[in-house]
């Protein structure tokens, strides 16, 4: 019997506007959502789930690059973009089809059980946007892409921010 290992995916998405309009970006971005929960509010309608969506080519090669190397690197897969693109996800696909334009952001990487991976990070906007992709990549740039999630628009405008939650369950068996 061969034994299988499969991956399944979650990406989280909840839109927060700060309770004082006032707050610049720079304090903003110093004090996200996820330390500095009292300072927001969530904006329901902002809030998206996205399941099993594309684990992406280069990545499943990097994972077996990195399983014959002596030295493996997956813990660099903490960098959220998102972006305004549209196209539908594409295992072959290696960025985000348009990204918004600002400093990819680093997750926090945990562990929620033995067989599921999870990284939180929050992007702070600097302008209005209609976000429908997220990427998780290696590098704050360039880098490679680890899934890209599309999904209904969150309309954001400046000072917004959307708090990021990607999980990948792994499972084995046979």
């Amino acid at each position: 019997m061969q034994g299988i290992l499969k991956g399944k995916t979650l990406l989280t998405a909840r839109l927060y506007e700060p309770k004082d309009k006032s707050l610049g970006i720079d304090f903003l971005r110093e004090h996200p959502v996820t330390s500095h929960p009292e300072l927001y509010k969530e904006i329901k309608g902002g809030r998206r789930k996205v399941r099993n969506r594309v684990v992406t080519d280069a990545y499943a090669e990097l994972l077996v690059d990195e399983l014959q190397a002596s030295v493996a690197a997956h813990s660099t897969f903490k960098y959220h973009d998102s972006g305004t693109g549209t196209t539908t996800e594409a295992a072959t696909q290696t960025a985000l089809v348009t990204p918004w334009g600002g400093a990819r952001d680093i997750g926090t990487q945990t562990e929620t059980s033995a067989k599921v991976y999870k990284s939180v990070a929050t992007t702070t906007y600097t302008g209005t946007f209609a976000i429908t992709e997220h990427g998780l990549f290696n590098a704050a740039t360039v880098g490679t892409l680890m899934d890209r999630s599309l999904f209904a628009a969150i309309n954001v405008v400046d000072t917004n921010q959307i708090q990021w939650t990607y999980e990948l369950s792994v499972s084995s068996g046979g």
